[in-house]
């Protein structure tokens, strides 16, 4: 079975199993704000086995009038607060946000590849 994801409208591919060694860059770096839904946020809680009012106290933050979730800073970097380094990984992935699921396909980075491929590893020029 193929690793490799196309996407119409888009001048590049993505290698999956890139992530595997990549050390989350996607997750980690620069501070940045991952945008979770209304039923986003009610699956990531049913997930962690909380209540919804307590996951929000406890991994959100309001920015105007969405929610984001919450970063931690290491040293220089900041990293979302579900990824685990141990595992390099997302420690919700079966409900991560669609944000982290449509990465790296996002119109940010169609006229910005070369950007994209110093953060992601697994993009393929087509």
């Amino acid at each position: 079975m193929s690793t490799i994801v196309e996407k119409d409208g888009f001048d590049y591919n993505f290698d999956y199993s890139a992530c595997s060694t990549c050390e989350g860059r996607c997750c980690t770096g620069e501070s940045g704000y991952i945008y979770v839904s209304k039923k986003e946020i009610e699956s990531i809680a049913k997930l962690l086995e909380l209540d919804v009012k307590v996951f929000v106290e406890k991994y959100l933050f309001k920015k105007m009038y969405k929610y984001s979730i919450k970063e931690k800073k290491i040293g220089n970097s900041y990293e979302c607060v579900f990824y685990d380094n141990a595992s390099n990984g997302c420690s919700i992935y079966d409900e991560r946000p669609l944000q982290c699921r449509t990465f790296p396909f996002w119109d940010y980075y169609k006229k910005r590849v070369d950007e994209l491929k110093l953060e992601c590893p697994g993009v393929i020029d087509v």
